[in-house]
């Protein structure tokens, strides 16, 4: 017998494949897409009537892509190698004429967004090239590489073009503004999105009508949750489109035409809900049944029939779907559908049936100060209560979803239980919860963690004595802090690239992550104190948890250096640790054959010190 042929019910591979990313062809004839089948994200395309092909381009660690309008080019943002920037490419579809257009050595780049997804109409790349603390909004010929420079500054990045007027984003994390300009930078004014005038707000997603005329914005201005507005230029007036009151505006995309948006909307607990608005009657038609709780990516054919999104859910990875707006009619372009999901290159077993796999349940609770809280509870299939595992999300600005997590299977497979809350600082439940954690209110979302573990405990979900704390990025920082704010909870910890030092990741990090990080941490200029009251490091003596800290040797958004405090001072301290470096990785990691590691890792880790007893599956 194979292993594959050997694996019990409970056999989890320790990754599963995924795509993402859809672009149509113009013509609707091909769907280009990312995935990361082949062992690193790549571009593939699937011909209408056909199976996806890996064409023949040399390009790898791909983010997204985006068709040109004119049908002869694939933009590409890339993860460069060596630390945590981004690069962008063009490729024509069938691998020729590759190149690398922005984010060289020592800078970063992004693509902008737009009715044409980072393309102006007329087939310019639009993109924001930030080199130190300095963006510069650009538009490349792709075909020449010839840049036309629009504006440069601290904290700026270029949105859109259109009818001779450009669309720009200014300021840090959850504190921006929109503006416009005209192409060579002059006349940028302010765009108000405030509808009553009441109360400011802040704005950070926007497009603009093909001639110029209006601004479609995601705006917090006059409310908590964020909504769509309409902004006349010429006027300044504000109008509002759609809003909801039990969900946020996750993003808006408008069609070439300028005729529709693409509404994203945010529901409470983090699934999705999808609406089209006809932008000249007002009319919102939600677009039911949607194939997954959780889309994104969400992108309209050239001639307005069908949708396409990145569709996923606590059962199936990321995977490219289109919709028919005129039936409602779903069809996965990537994903199998039939209830079984392939494993990654390197993992234990090839498939795993979904029903083996557990689906997460939505718990609120309240925290210390009565702020309500929630999280989604991955169960074994064994009587509570359980030892359980409590994962922390980046961002903080990020959000915990119900979507396919190998490590949250795989520790559950072992009889372990995950809890993934949202404290607060996580986005998709308003301004006021996004910004509950800024500066110097960072011990609100520390305190949460507790918060979690006690409502865990009390009822009836966790042993007391048999939980552990992880997470990734903020994530991992706040690992660190919760392991050392409040040791006697925790039997076990996993910080994955967390900082450790606030001071010491504002010295080390890129300056443009810095620059932006200050709204939400403080700034190392006149926030000193309260970066070293929040830092793990100082009161690292009080950790007792045994800890696994795990780093890619390339990160430099949080630099390697904040790993190797933490490792340093318990191994000084004689303090039970173990160090994962992965080489050649940055912040995120993107070879498939280093996250099989990293769980299989974690979850040995984990079980090993909440003192389960392994299944079938379980190894050294």
């Amino acid at each position: 017998m194979t292993q594959f042929e050997e694996q019990s019910s409970e056999a989890v591979p320790e990754d599963v494949y995924g795509s993402w990313s859809p672009s149509p062809s113009p013509d609707g004839q091909r769907m280009a897409f990312i995935s990361d089948r082949g062992g690193a994200p790549a571009i593939w395309v699937k011909p209408v009537g056909a199976q996806p092909v890996r064409p023949g381009i040399a390009l790898e660690r791909v983010l997204s892509i985006s068709w040109s309008p004119c049908g002869t080019w694939l933009a590409c943002l890339v993860a460069g190698a060596g630390s945590s920037r981004d690069e962008i490419w063009v490729v024509r579809p069938d691998g020729s004429g590759l190149r690398q257009l922005a984010g060289g050595p020592g800078s970063t780049a992004w693509l902008g967004s737009g009715a044409h997804h980072g393309w102006t109409h007329d087939g310019r790349l639009m993109v924001t090239e930030t080199v130190g603390a300095v963006a510069s909004a650009v538009l490349i010929s792709p075909s020449s590489g010839e840049r036309a420079v629009i504006t440069s500054g601290a904290l700026v990045t270029l949105l859109d073009v259109a009818g001779g007027r450009v669309l720009l984003r200014r300021g840090p994390r959850s504190y921006r503004t929109l503006s416009v300009c005209a192409l060579d930078g002059s006349d940028e004014l302010t765009v108000n999105t405030s509808v009553s005038g009441e109360r400011g707000g802040f704005a950070d997603l926007g497009g603009l009508s093909p001639d110029g005329q209006f601004v479609y914005a995601r705006s917090e201005a006059d409310r908590d949750l964020a909504a769509l507005v309409r902004v006349r230029l010429s006027s300044g007036s504000s109008e509002l489109l759609a809003q909801r009151a039990d969900a946020e505006l996750q993003n808006v995309t408008l069609s070439p035409d300028g005729a529709t948006a693409v509404l994203l909307w945010n529901e409470f607990g983090g699934t999705n809900a999808v609406s089209l608005l006809d932008l000249e009657s007002g009319k919102e038609d939600r677009i039911e049944p949607l194939p997954r709780d959780v889309v994104d990516d969400c992108r309209l054919y050239a001639d307005g029939t069908t949708l396409v999104l990145t569709a996923e859910d606590w059962s199936d990875p990321r995977g490219a779907w289109t919709i028919d707006l005129a039936t409602g009619s779903t069809l996965p372009l990537t994903s199998r559908a039939d209830g079984e999901l392939r494993g990654s290159r390197g993992s234990s077993y090839a498939t795993v049936d979904t029903a083996d796999l557990t689906r997460p349940v939505l718990r609120r609770f309240a925290a210390f100060d009565g702020i309500g809280l929630s999280g989604w509870l991955y169960r074994p299939d064994s009587p509570a209560p359980w030892p359980t595992m409590i994962h922390l999300h980046g961002g903080p600005e990020s959000q915990e979803r119900p979507v396919y997590n190998s490590l949250f299977q795989s520790l559950v497979a072992e009889g372990v239980a995950v809890f993934a809350p949202n404290v607060r600082g996580s986005s998709g439940f308003g301004r006021t919860f996004e910004t509950a954690d800024d500066v110097a209110r960072r011990l609100g979302s520390i305190r949460d963690v507790a918060a979690s573990v006690e409502h865990l405990v009390s009822s009836g979900v966790s042993q007391a004595d048999r939980v552990g704390l992880m997470g990734r990025s903020y994530g991992g920082y706040l690992t660190l802090a919760g392991l050392t704010w409040y040791p006697d909870l925790f039997r076990v910890g996993v910080d994955v690239c967390g900082m450790a030092d606030l001071e010491t990741f504002y010295r080390h990090t890129e300056p443009w992550i810095g620059a932006a990080a200050v709204s939400k941490y403080g700034s190392p200029d006149t926030d000193a104190a309260v970066l070293r009251d929040f830092s793990p490091i100082h009161r690292i003596d009080r950790l007792t948890a045994p800890l696994l800290v795990v780093h890619g040797s390339d990160d430099t958004n949080v630099p390697l250096e904040e790993a190797e405090q933490v490792v340093t001072a318990l191994a000084e301290r004689g303090a039970p640790h173990r160090f994962l470096q992965f080489p050649g990785e940055g912040h995120e990691l993107l070879d498939t054959q280093n996250r099989v590691t990293f769980v299989r890792t974690t979850v040995d880790w984990a079980c090993e010190h909440l003192g389960v007893e392994r299944s079938l599956q379980g190894r050294a």
